[in-house]
């Protein structure tokens, strides 16, 4: 039996996934023209996904019925819905983009993201969201950064450890 994350899905079977799980978390259970009026998709479209995703063992399915997530789509859904916030989150909040533009873009991003950079993205968000503001700007070539390497910030004196492998104002250590 596959694991949610063995389990490949093409970029489009990952949005009907995301949208049936947003529209189970409002209503408990998802129709086809929920689906379909959400997404901005034909009711063929839909069905043709459902049994796909259905076969995959992702969602509970039957013509004219309603639509729910298995355990194993629940779980993908989640995930997926963790890497999206990350970067909604990431282009919002760092970025300083507009909501719309964000989501817009989190969605897009999400598709092609490694753990790797995810990971990444979610410790500089927790060193941005933690690092105390004034010492914290943005440069328009540079980005963000932190003028001051301050003593109460454990940001702060994680950038200075060596093992951290980069210094907030350089950027990222030169590979060796």
């Amino acid at each position: 039996m596959n694991k949610p994350h063995e389990t490949e899905l093409t970029s489009s079977q990952e949005d009907y996934l995301t949208t049936i799980w947003r529209i189970v978390r409002e209503k408990q259970a998802a129709r086809a023209t929920d689906i379909s009026r959400r997404m901005g998709v034909t009711g063929p479209s839909v069905t043709s996904a459902l049994r796909s995703l259905s076969e995959k063992g992702l969602v509970n399915y039957a013509p004219y019925d309603i639509i729910t997530l298995t355990a194993r789509g629940q779980e993908l859904a989640d995930s997926i819905e963790r890497r999206q916030k990350v970067l909604r989150t990431f282009l919002s909040t760092v970025l300083a983009l507009s909501a719309d533009v964000a989501e817009e873009n989190a969605n897009r991003l999400e598709h092609a993201v490694s753990p790797v950079v995810l990971s990444r993205l979610t410790k500089f968000i927790e060193y941005y969201e933690t690092c105390p503001g004034e010492k914290v700007r943005f440069i328009e070539d540079m980005g963000y950064f932190c003028e001051g390497h301050s003593p109460e910030c454990r940001n702060c004196a994680a950038m200075r450890h060596p093992d951290f492998g980069f210094h907030a104002a350089k950027g990222p250590a030169a590979e060796g």
